[in-house]
């Protein structure tokens, strides 16, 4: 019998309280056709059926109403555990850093296993996987790729994913369309201390979508100054991940990027040879419910070399 999996039992009890796929993979933050994929493995390893669905309902099958309270203690156990070793190992902090962007309740999804520090370094993604493997943080939110992992002797988690957005001049602002990634052009800097990362990210961006490639040498990635180049350019300009939350200009407006849609992915990464309950219990408190945040998608796209790529 092929294990099961503590993230499949949460996606059974997720489905089993909405009693509607959609809202459940809403609940969960994973796409509707991984979670009903995940609940037909779950099925298929378990040996039974868990719901009865059809086009206008779904319900629980008299095993699956008789394996949900089970599941629920199981979970409840799950957690407890994951408290116990945390109060063991809560003695020693935990040093995290990122780049631009945490995960919301970071502090409050951790409490209960460790003590998370936030470093106050906030450097580009290459920079936080380095300092992992040198053992300066003990865990990064970063972009990395399955190259970097092998390199530096690190694992990772998916945590978060951005879907990017382009920025072009307003025009007539009522329903503006969207972009082919092909008609975006993609801001490459020529400082690769500081955006490493983005030009590796932009410049496979461009060769996989026919997307047009830009040199600028102003640190303009991100800011005021990237402003002034969407102004400059002729086509909408892809906007990175730092940028994501940053306020228009009046005249500019947000365009979004179709065919593929265009995604970043935020890893949590940690050494391949970490063995401290602490970390590794903050590893999974954060990244143990998160899916896989549409980066699975039919018509979503993601590097070659994303951890979380699927191959072909």
């Amino acid at each position: 019998m092929t294990p099961v999996e503590l993230r499949q039992l949460r996606y059974f009890v997720a489905v089993a309280e909405e009693l509607n796929f959609g809202r459940a993979a809403e609940r969960l933050h994973i796409a509707g056709p991984s979670l009903s994929q995940q609940i037909k493995a779950l099925e298929r390893d378990l040996g039974v059926r868990l719901f009865d669905r059809d086009r206008r309902r779904v319900s629980l099958t008299p095993a699956g109403a008789a394996l949900l309270p089970h599941t629920r203690d199981l979970l409840d156990r799950a957690d407890d555990l994951r408290r116990r070793a945390g109060r063991l190992s809560g003695s020693q902090p935990v040093r995290l850093g990122y780049v631009n962007w945490l995960p919301p309740e970071l502090m409050s999804r951790t409490a209960a296993v460790a003590q998370v520090h936030i470093d106050a370094w906030v450097a580009p993604s290459h920079t936080q996987a380095a300092r992992v493997a040198d053992g300066s943080l003990d865990l990064a939110v970063c972009w990395v790729r399955t190259a970097d992992l092998r390199r530096l002797g690190l694992r990772a988690r998916l945590l978060g994913a951005d879907r990017l957005h382009a920025v072009s001049r307003g025009g007539d602002r009522g329903g503006v369309p969207e972009v082919a990634a092909r008609d975006t052009d993609v801001l490459i800097d020529d400082d690769v201390t500081s955006w490493a990362s983005w030009n590796t990210y932009g410049e496979e961006l461009a060769q996989a979508t026919g997307a047009r490639t830009v040199r600028i040498s102003d640190g303009a990635i991100t800011g005021p100054a990237f402003f002034d180049h969407v102004r400059r350019c002729t086509r909408p300009v892809v906007n990175s991940p730092k940028g994501q939350t940053s306020p228009l200009p009046p005249d500019l407006v947000r365009r979004e990027i179709v065919a593929p849609k265009v995604y970043w992915t935020w890893s949590l990464v940690r050494r391949e040879s970490e063995d401290r309950a602490g970390v590794l219990a903050v590893v999974d408190a954060l990244c143990e419910d998160v899916g896989d945040l549409g980066v699975h998608a039919p018509d979503a796209w993601l590097p070659a070399d994303d951890p979380y790529a699927l191959p072909g």
